[in-house]
């Protein structure tokens, strides 16, 4: 692993206070993102059937991984962990760990980075 690659690795992530989600029995997570904004009550008092929530069900290595971020495990005991569990069905691992991490940290807004692990 290249130098620069190891505080990438070292990252620390938790998952956002204002996260609404459930985990099914089978550990599948569907973010619930509330659908509050003053067109979307406007519409609700005019009866229109406009749900509370909109549901995002992450697939089955989404669910895994969030369900890894507890603000103390680092990128690489995550993607160690992912690898354990899903072996060659996840590579290339970190390549695709950290674009997901990083997507849905920047333009989601599901985790947020905590530190850097000492």
């Amino acid at each position: 692993m290249l130098e620069n690659n190891k505080d990438v690795l070292e990252l620390v992530y938790k998952i956002s206070d204002d996260l609404e989600y459930e985990v099914d029995k089978d550990n599948i997570v569907t973010i619930l993102l509330k659908q509050d904004h003053k067109v979307q009550r406007f519409f609700r008092k005019l009866k229109f059937r406009i749900p509370e929530y909109k549901k995002i069900t992450l697939d089955e290595y989404g669910s895994w991984i969030l369900l890894q971020i507890d603000g103390k495990k680092n990128v690489k005991d995550i993607g160690e962990s992912l690898e354990a569990k899903y072996g060659d069905k996840v590579h290339p691992l970190y390549e695709r760990l950290l674009l997901f991490l990083n997507h849905i940290d920047v333009n989601c807004h599901y985790i947020e980075k905590v530190n850097f692990q000492n």
